[in-house]
């Protein structure tokens, strides 16, 4: 098994179960649409709540039906699958990211198909000049994944820059 698979595969077996456990913690024990009272020492600026979205990242797309959800992840997770085939066996940062958000977005399709085509949210930051949308476990990993991915393509890009050598009398590209 490549650096790259075992990676990958340690990623969704920590996050996907971490997100389902929170999730799960957060309906038996948070009724909907309040929050948990004990953290009052970061009241102000930070809430565990209790919010379902059946919609798309930071609540778009209300309505639409859950099959397409389901689909969308499904046709992500087939092209997320094809460019981890691409990457490097020992490309860690790459590995890390795409693990990142494959967890996540399993982590999501598991309530999509499981809670009635809702996601559960239940993190929460108010960050003064507005309440930052609720998320969960698995849209963090999400977000960070993509971070990653972003900066490892800039790093790489930038390392290319910097090493191409121009020759005299090539044009530019």
């Amino acid at each position: 098994m490549t650096p790259k698979l075992r990676t990958l595969l340690a990623l969704i077996a920590v996050i996907v179960p971490i997100d389902q456990l929170t999730k799960s913690l957060v309906v038996s024990s948070i009724e909907r649409g309040s929050y948990w009272a004990p953290i009052a020492s970061l009241e102000g600026f930070f809430r565990i709540t209790h919010a379902r979205n059946p919609g798309a990242a930071l609540g778009l797309a209300q309505g639409v039906p859950v099959f397409v959800f389901v689909a969308l992840t499904l046709v992500a997770l087939v092209m997320i699958g094809s460019f981890f085939r691409r990457i490097e066996p020992h490309d860690r940062l790459s590995a890390v990211s795409l693990g990142l958000i494959v967890a996540g977005a399993l982590g999501n399709l598991t309530d999509r198909v499981f809670r009635g085509g809702e996601v559960v949210d239940f993190l929460q930051f108010n960050l003064g000049l507005f309440i930052f949308p609720d998320f969960n476990v698995a849209d963090a990993a999400i977000s960070i994944g993509v971070a990653l991915l972003l900066l490892d393509v800039v790093t790489h890009e930038t390392e290319a820059g910097v090493t191409r050598k121009s020759v005299p009398g090539e044009k530019e590209s």
